[in-house]
């Protein structure tokens, strides 16, 4: 572990004679005795930790979003101590960038990251981070595993994409998983472990595992850094592909209960090509049902494995009796798909698998608790905290505090959310297209290249689940959502291609 130094500076008085010093003292005493208690002579509320737990490609396969199968106690607890947000959003549906979004509470077009090479720093390099500006307020910042990007599995071990100053401290543990890549079963040899669907049921222990190791150290940091304010960062790397964690997690998720999702034989049918991602050419990837329910039960074991890990986070709050003075923030970088329109996996879509993330919020002094169903993003995050905690934010954030909605989670909220993502020119596609999504209570409005690749809309009022294609064959209802939406998503989204650099193996 890397400790930067810290200083301090004391003031040095000037001698003063005996006599003068002496009748100092004598008043200064009797003031002392004889005045009242007043603000400044009473102790001072101690600062709020943050505990910010991120957590690896996770959707919403949990209990406390409504998911059946899911087992997943220890975040459900805490969605019900706190204010779990079912409908929060993040910027763009990837690792690095929605990553940097979440830290620098700036939106892809703001920082210009949009695949998986580019770091912030090369646009706005004297940005403040969010864990930089609690370190401005005299916490210590302290990171363990992936908070920012890391190349999984290949960056386990390392200090992967990170930003050196946003930390004080940096922890990179590397388990087992790492020595035991050589037994993953790659259901696509073709691809990547990183990439594929893949996954491995382990033997031994949790603490083996590096998400296991990340709990422990994490804890570790508590458990030193008890007596001082503290921003801990704490990223698991699990349910990203490999999917990976030990047996009995799998034992949970019996095959035979397990169903791949629902969608009509037509689905795909009124839905742009460039919706679809690019890394998903064909749907299930080509592979069998059997496989795919093999690959699903991989996916929520990482998920019920990561949850124990959550649970020992929590669980150490209460036995060093941090948890009344410490915020917790759950997260994940994006949605994932399992399966849905007719074989979609994975990330770097707009639909609501996609685009929609966890994201639960306990602070010590919210009077609100349980779900709250108002439109907020990833980049609300930052003024989030800095609000709960008192301490100054930097100007231009592009997000706003959710604290009316931690007090209150039915509170008046006029909200909407801004998501996109590149695709790379390809077979599919011609050239490069951007695709802009801004979502309200009710509707979800796209667009592609500004439309020249194709534009839709969805009514989640009447169609949750994405089905059916307004902007397919609009009527006067669909024409006047798209007049009243499209100049609102591109005040705050570009359709063009960016120019700056963009690796498209890395989109």
């Amino acid at each position: 572990m890397h400790l930067a130094p810290s200083f301090s500076s004391h003031s040095i008085r000037t001698q003063r004679s005996n006599c003068l010093w002496m009748l100092a003292t004598v008043i200064a005493c009797i003031a002392n005795h004889a005045a009242p208690a007043n603000a400044e002579t009473q102790p001072k509320p101690s600062k709020p930790n943050v505990l910010f737990i991120a957590v690896d490609d996770l959707a919403s396969t949990l209990g406390c979003y409504g998911d059946v199968v899911a087992k997943t106690p220890n975040i459900d607890r805490l969605a019900a101590t706190g204010t779990c947000f079912r409908r929060a959003y993040n910027q763009l549906p990837l690792c690095n960038p929605t990553r940097a979004s979440v830290m620098t509470g700036l939106r892809p077009d703001q920082i210009k990251v949009y695949d998986l090479d580019r770091h912030f720093r090369d646009e706005v390099p004297n940005v403040v981070t969010l864990s930089q500006a609690f370190q401005q307020a005299g916490y210590f910042a302290a990171r363990v595993g992936k908070i920012y990007h890391y190349n999984v599995p290949a960056s386990i071990g390392t200090d992967g994409f990170d930003d050196p100053p946003s930390w004080n401290a940096t922890v990179n543990p590397k388990g087992r998983d790492k020595d035991e890549e050589h037994l993953i079963f790659n259901a696509e040899p073709h691809r990547k472990i990183s990439g594929a669907l893949s996954w491995f049921a382990a033997d031994g222990e949790d603490n083996e595992q590096t998400d296991g190791m990340i709990a422990t150290e994490a804890i570790r940091i508590m458990r030193e850094k008890k007596d001082e304010p503290f921003f801990l960062g704490v990223g698991f790397f699990r349910p990203h592909t490999p999917y990976v964690a030990p047996k009995k997690y799998f034992d949970m998720y019996p095959l035979e209960s397990l169903r791949l999702p629902f969608a009509p034989a037509g689905d795909r049918d009124d839905i742009p090509t460039a919706a679809f991602a690019h890394n998903c050419p064909v749907p299930n990837y080509g592979l069998d049902e059997p496989t795919l329910l093999k690959a699903t039960q991989a996916y929520y074991a990482c998920v019920s494995f990561v949850d124990a890990q959550v649970g020992r986070l929590l669980a150490a709050l209460e036995d060093l009796e941090l948890a009344d003075n410490t915020i917790v923030v759950f997260w994940s970088d994006h949605g994932y798909h399992l399966g849905e329109h007719n074989g979609v996996w994975q990330k770097r879509t707009l639909f609501e698998e996609g685009a929609q993330a966890p994201l639960i919020i306990r602070g010590p002094s919210q009077t609100g608790h349980g779900s709250c169903n108002r439109i907020v993003e990833f980049v609300d995050i930052y003024p989030t905290l800095t609000d709960l905690a008192s301490i100054d934010s930097p100007s231009g954030l592009a997000g706003r505090s959710l604290k009316p909605l931690l007090n209150d989670p039915v509170a008046q909220w006029n909200g909407t959310a801004i998501t996109q993502v590149l695709r790379p020119a390809d077979d599919r596609l011609p050239e490069q297209v951007m695709g802009c999504s801004i979502r309200t209570h009710r509707y979800r409005y796209t667009e592609w290249a500004e439309g020249r690749h194709g534009v839709e809309l969805y009514d989640h009022q009447s169609d949750p689940n994405e089905f059916e294609n307004l902007a397919e064959n609009p009527d006067e209802r669909a024409l006047a959502a798209i007049r009243r939406l499209r100049p609102l998503l591109r005040a705050k989204a570009s359709g063009e291609i960016p120019t700056v650099p963009v690796n498209p193996a890395r989109l």
